[in-house]
């Protein structure tokens, strides 16, 4: 579920249940509108900090963007083989970071789809966000089956976008 904060508060939700991303006004939570987003499940979804554009991510490992005044796709990621669990745009909406259980965080550069980065993580991950004002990710993956003791749940919280990082 995401909100877009514009003239009249709105909430988009992507669910489990779902193939599609639903519109409703806030209080009453009324159903407004229904797009098609993905042939199968949505997983989750997030509107860009300059209001923009809406991403999702689905049970295909399909990555859509969409533009938030026509409601129409503007383009897909196709970079990612499982389904996609997080999304999370950059602060300044030019990067997009997605990522699923496949061993690697996508990072996209929004208006033209390019592959800016691949950050390789050592298992799944699970959640990704940006800062609020620097390009600095942070993101959590499942360790469990690492080099941690695998009898106890475990997880670690990485960063991506410190000087020294290629």
């Amino acid at each position: 579920m995401a909100w877009l904060c514009g003239s009249l508060p709105v909430v988009v939700a992507a669910t489990a249940m779902e193939t599609a991303a639903r519109q409703e006004c806030y209080p009453e939570l009324k159903p407004v509108q229904s797009i098609n987003a993905h042939p199968s499940n949505c997983i989750c979804i997030k509107f860009d900090p300059m209001g923009k554009y809406f991403a999702t991510g689905s049970a295909d490992a399909l990555v859509s963007l969409w533009d938030v005044d026509e409601l129409v796709c503007v383009r897909c990621f196709s970079r990612l083989d499982w389904p996609v669990r997080t999304l999370s745009f950059s602060h300044d909406g030019k990067m997009l970071a997605s990522a699923s259980e496949d061993h690697f965080i996508d990072i996209a550069e929004v208006e033209t789809g390019d592959k800016l980065w691949e950050v390789q993580c050592e298992s799944p991950t699970f959640t990704v966000a940006w800062h609020p004002k620097r390009p600095l990710l942070a993101f959590a993956c499942d360790d469990k089956d690492g080099k941690y003791d695998s009898s106890r749940e475990a997880g670690t919280v990485k960063l991506f976008g410190l000087p020294n990082d290629s």
